[in-house]
């Protein structure tokens, strides 16, 4: 943990210094500490170099930590929670269920597009209850498989009107396709303070049942003989788990596979109880996005390639190597 915070922290300072202006990590942390409320410390730095630390990249690295750390945390809570190493916080049909969203908040005219978070954030959460209502109405119960399997065909429900309604409005597909492929490139502090308190609230949730988790690893019935209710710690941890993720996509678009990518890592490199992946998936994946996006700065400077684009170009590989792993594993067994 204390590794990962360190990178953390290294990682945030480089971020913000690398840029079309080039500034020296001394200027950044000069910047940095001249905005501490107690210290009082008048900087030296020039106004415009302050300006672009503190209003432009700042709040871009800030946001890439917050949506980075929830959805690895919610990828690790859906994983423990469906004993599903695959899982991600788009299963249950939150992609799905934000795009719709986004889509019609962009196609609507007199001025909607201003409520596109919102949209996005609603969208997101009301295809995840109606996966999560549809799994335990079908089974009789809240059953990981019978959830899983609800989450697919709710996302294809919900892509297929969103498909819909992208032909019938042509003009707007570009606005739209910019959001699915995810940015950070219009990142503000309102945005930062708009999402921080679903984060923080998501976030305690989850690390508060990270023991109930490996419980669950045990099986229901063994579960359920320790005195855990899995079907109450499964509502809690969805519920939870899918506030902070629709907050994070609904301003940063869809970003695919970090979920996926550093709990793997964690589990990896660190302890596969959920007591030591849930906290360090949280700091290792805010490091994670803010260097996807600075990669995503970098590739194509003065351009920019869309943050989605990055992580899916690393997640890709990275998810065959788990599933290729994972069969070789079984097949050993």
């Amino acid at each position: 943990m204390l590794v990962a915070i360190a990178f953390l922290v290294v990682v945030i300072l480089i971020s913000t210094a690398i840029g079309p202006a080039d500034l020296s990590l001394s200027t950044v942390v000069e910047v940095l500490l001249s905005h501490l409320p107690l210290l009082h410390l008048h900087s030296s730095v020039s106004a415009l170099d302050q300006a672009i630390v503190w209003q432009i990249r700042l709040p871009r690295v800030v946001l890439a930590v917050l949506v980075g750390s929830m959805l690895a945390l919610g990828g690790a809570s859906y994983q423990g929670v469906f004993r599903n190493p695959l899982a991600d916080p788009y299963l249950l049909g939150v992609a799905a269920g934000a795009g719709l969203g986004a889509t019609i908040a962009i196609v609507t005219p007199s001025g909607f597009s201003e409520f596109l978070p919102l949209a996005a954030f609603l969208g997101g959460v009301v295809a995840v209850a109606l996966t999560y209502l549809t799994g335990a109405k079908a089974s009789g119960h809240s059953s990981g498989p019978s959830i899983i399997l609800a989450g697919v065909a709710v996302a294809a429900i919900f892509t297929a009107i969103q498909t819909n309604i992208q032909q019938q409005h042509a003009a707007d597909l570009q606005p739209v396709y910019s959001w699915i492929l995810g940015s950070l490139s219009v990142a503000t502090w309102s945005d930062v303070t708009l999402i921080l308190p679903y984060v923080v609230l998501s976030a305690a949730i989850l690390l508060a049942h990270r023991r109930l988790l490996d419980v669950l690893r045990l099986g229901e019935e063994e579960a359920m003989t320790l005195g855990v209710n899995p079907n109450r710690v499964r509502l809690v941890v969805v519920a939870a788990a899918t506030m902070g993720t629709a907050a994070a996509v609904s301003v940063s678009g869809l970003i695919g596979f970090v979920g996926i990518i550093v709990p793997h890592l964690v589990r990896l490199t660190a302890n596969a109880s959920y007591r030591v992946v849930l906290p360090v998936s949280l700091v290792s994946g805010a490091s994670f996005l803010v260097l996807a996006d600075l990669c995503a700065r970098m590739v194509d400077a003065p351009g920019e390639v869309p943050l989605g684009v990055v992580t899916a170009f690393i997640g890709g590989p990275f998810f065959i190597f788990v599933l290729r792993s994972r069969r070789s594993h079984q097949g050993v067994l």
